[in-house]
Order: C-alpha cells, then structure tokens, then sequence
C-alpha cells in the first residue's frame, strides 16, 4: 500500500479496513467449518465475533458512503471520525488475533488438527498485515 494518498488519504484507509472487516469475519466461518469438532464455547465466540465484525464492517461501508459524497471536500470533523474508526478497527483487530491465539493454543480439537493450526495461523497473519496498516495511518497522521 502506498503512503501518500493526498486527500484521498481518509477513502484509501476505510478501503483497507472495509476489505480486512469483512476478512476477518469470513475468517470466523472458515475456522468453524474447517474444525467439525470445534468446543462449543469457540463456535459460539467465533459466532458472536462474526457478528461483531460484521457489524464493524457495516459502519465502515457507511463513512466510505459519507467520504465519497464528500467531493473531497471532507471536513475536520468527518477526518477525525475516520481516524477514530480506524483506531477502533485496529484495537478490534488486535483483540481478534488475541482471540484467535488462544483457540489455536487451548482447543482441543484445533491441537488435534495441524491444519486448522496453519490456517489459523494465516488467518492471524492476515489481521497483523491490517493491523500495520492501520499503524502506519494513525502515526502518520500524529506527525
């Protein structure tokens, strides 16, 4: 991802967050399927966590509609919201991985299957490439 984006800045961001939002919530449906015998209490959390992640990308999708009917006249106000959604995201991300973590280390089934160990650890890799992202914007931005 470039760095530089002018006034195109705030839409390049909730590009990237609107794309990994709706990652990772396919990411919850991809470890349910992929363990058939998943503890209930990581297929209810992965299920609540869709949820929340769908959500989150929902509201992400509504600032990308306000930014575009903006005519890049985006105001101090609508910047900081941007700002501050995108922090949200990213805490939500690192809270996800957070997550993710500990299925892989104390589920049952997922120590018992190598593959979802992988794929889990791709899923993982995924949010941190986000994460980044998201770090990267919001320090710019402090500069």
């Amino acid at each position: 991802m470039q760095f530089y984006y002018g006034s195109q800045m705030p839409l390049r961001v909730l590009d990237e967050a609107e794309f990994w939002k709706e990652q990772e919530s396919e990411h919850t449906v991809v470890m349910r399927e992929l363990v058939q015998n998943l503890e209930s209490e990581y297929v209810d959390a992965l299920k609540r966590w869709e949820d929340v992640l769908n959500t989150t990308h929902q509201h992400v999708k509504r600032f990308v509609e306000s930014v575009i009917r903006s005519n890049n006249q985006i105001s101090p106000a609508l910047y900081n919201q941007v700002l501050e959604l995108v922090t949200f995201c990213l805490q939500e991300s690192v809270a996800f991985t957070q997550f993710c973590r500990q299925v892989k280390s104390e589920s049952d089934a997922v120590q018992a299957n190598p593959t979802a160990k992988v794929v889990i650890d791709h899923i993982i890799d995924e949010s941190e490439y986000f994460i980044g992202i998201a770090q990267t914007i919001l320090y710019e931005q402090q500069k």
